[in-house]
């Protein structure tokens, strides 16, 4: 790949960014490329439930930036563990709830 082609992409990613609040906001387009993933997959995650768009008025959907590391671990999930989409999306929420809840734990004991 030329340095072209990255650099086209590098600008059309602050190109239709945009900052709600504190979070910021891609196009799923954008999302793709930054999970490593065709958008026609994210697609297909989205509609399975992975990804919610941030409320907005009418246009294009917008997802949070962040979302792009849970898009690449369901996808390192069914690679690597041979999970079908649903199963990836069901490990990605159970190992998202154990992180929360380690948190919370932590917090607990730190206050004990």
């Amino acid at each position: 790949m030329s340095a072209g082609p990255a650099r086209a992409t590098a600008l059309r990613v602050v190109a239709r960014s945009a900052t709600r609040g504190e979070e910021q906001l891609v196009e799923l387009e954008v999302l793709a490329h930054e999970a490593g993933l065709h958008p026609d997959l994210v697609r297909r995650l989205i509609a399975l439930g992975l990804l919610d768009a941030a409320d907005q008025p009418a246009g294009a959907p917008l997802f949070r930036r962040d979302a792009a590391a849970r898009l690449a671990r369901a996808a390192r999930l069914r690679r690597d563990l041979g999970l079908n989409y649903a199963g990836a999306i069901l490990a990605c929420e159970l190992l998202e709830r154990i992180d929360d809840l380690e948190e919370r734990l932590a917090r607990y004991e730190h206050r004990r």
